[in-house]
């Protein structure tokens, strides 16, 4: 008679595999579903594979996960028909989901890894915010940060999303704090997309009448800095557009100027997170025409994904060779780098 292996074990061994080899074998058993889909065990699975990870992509066979929505026929214009695609490495595109819904003022969590959604509840609608994603490490959380554009003497306020309570608070911003503060002048009257998780933070442009920096939100202890952009970055050059991203894992700032052929793409990078002085130009990258809010960002690898008059394209900044995108008839675009594969949802987000 075979001697039947202990749960723990079990757990141990399936605590060291893949997430696609996990939602498999769900399929095994009555038991090994009741683990994998457990949240402590969800929990340890996601905690060990970020200790054994040097970064968050360093797991990954692929170089990030690119959403776009198309116009579903005959129905309401809100209406939209969402696709999830992976970036291979080899700069092609592999489909994992594609979905109708219903985005008009309706804030989803997607885990791409497992194709599970979670609708969360309502916030005020407001079609000017803009919306970030970040992990707590410290409490094993995730968070949702809302930011919208505020008038001259208003205080400034965030709303936060935590999975833990799946629920929203508000939080005031603090603009004493913020190095560019001025009384009367320091009060934040635009926020520009998109926000961006890196080094445990999420990062967006913020605006003042006088100052425009980098805001920073810390999701372990919930505070907001200042993070000083580029010096003279957008002196004497005919500037289209300036976005925030991450390239190869630092934080960076894509500076789009008119050139006399086309476009020219300043690649600015923060060589040390946090300090000022280590913005440094690092590429100055032509392209064809690309207009404001088709700059999606960068792949793991450091391409850059953009809408032109072709279509969506990958551009390597150091060939600068450029790939074409097989996607069609897109409306909207967003891209996420920096992923790593969790079983995050599969317990229903409990």
């Amino acid at each position: 008679m075979r001697e039947r292996v202990p749960d723990d074990v079990v757990e141990d061994i399936l605590g060291q595999l893949p997430v696609k080899s996990l939602t498999r074998f769900r399929c095994v058993s009555k038991s090994c579903d009741s683990i994998i889909t457990d949240p402590t065990f969800i929990t340890k699975h996601l905690k060990l594979n970020l200790n054994q990870s040097e970064s968050l992509i360093s797991t990954n066979t692929h170089s990030g996960y690119l959403l776009y929505t198309t116009k579903v026929k005959n129905s309401s214009p809100s209406s939209k028909h969402l696709c999830t695609v992976v970036c291979n490495n080899d700069s092609t595109l592999t489909q994992i989901s594609s979905r109708d819904n219903d985005l008009n003022h309706i804030i989803y969590l997607w885990n791409p890894s497992i194709r599970m959604f979670k609708k969360l509840l309502a916030t005020d609608k407001d079609t000017t915010s803009v919306i970030g994603l970040a992990y707590n490490s410290q409490n094993n959380d995730f968070k949702i940060l809302r930011l919208v554009s505020f008038s001259v003497g208003q205080e400034a306020e965030a709303q936060i999303y935590s999975l833990s309570t799946d629920s929203w608070r508000k939080v005031v911003i603090s603009m004493e704090s913020l190095r560019g503060y001025e009384p009367n002048f320091g009060t934040i009257v635009q926020i520009h997309p998109p926000c961006i998780f890196l080094n445990g933070a999420l990062h967006t442009v913020a605006f003042t009448i006088r100052h425009r920096f980098i805001l920073s939100f810390d999701v372990n202890d919930e505070s907001f800095r200042e993070i000083m952009l580029p010096p003279n970055h957008l002196d004497g050059v005919p500037v289209n557009f300036a976005q925030l991203a991450v390239f190869k894992g630092s934080l960076a700032v894509f500076v789009f100027v008119h050139g006399r052929r086309g476009i020219l793409c300043h690649i600015w990078v923060m060589e040390e997170y946090g300090v000022a002085e280590s913005w440094t130009r690092k590429y100055m990258v032509p392209m064809n025409w690309v207009w404001e809010g088709y700059f999606f960002g960068c792949t793991d690898n450091g391409e850059l994904l953009i809408k032109n008059a072709t279509g969506p394209v990958s551009i390597d900044p150091e060939s600068p060779n450029q790939n074409i995108l097989a996607i069609e008839d897109a409306d909207w675009m967003g891209f996420t780098a920096n992923s790593m594969e969790s079983l995050i949802l599969l317990d229903g987000g409990k």
